[in-house]
């Protein structure tokens, strides 16, 4: 597999984001009163897009898990067939002799 900075540069980029509107808002010609407000509200933003992006990351996460076990059933169940096969096909090579 290749590295994965996906979610690295995103954070990155986020927090440059973030940083960017914060020095945009200081040198914005608005009230303090307002620039709090808004600081506040986007503030809430954020915390409301994080908290999103979590339920989706976990529901993610769930689903690959349950892909994982299903593989591994899977290769569970191929395994104890060839395994029966093979034992099958002993005893019938001993039976002939």
């Amino acid at each position: 597999m290749g590295d994965d900075k996906g979610g690295s540069n995103i954070a990155f980029f986020l927090a440059g984001l973030g940083l960017g509107a914060l020095a945009a808002l200081l040198f914005a010609p608005r009230s303090g009163e307002e620039t709090r407000e808004y600081i506040a509200q986007k503030a809430n933003e954020g915390k409301d897009y994080v908290a999103t992006k979590g339920r989706e990351l976990r529901r993610q996460a769930e689903e690959l898990v349950e892909k994982g076990k299903d593989v591994v059933t899977q290769q569970k169940e191929q395994l104890a067939a060839a395994f029966d096969a093979g034992k099958q096909a002993y005893q019938d090579e001993k039976g002939k002799r």
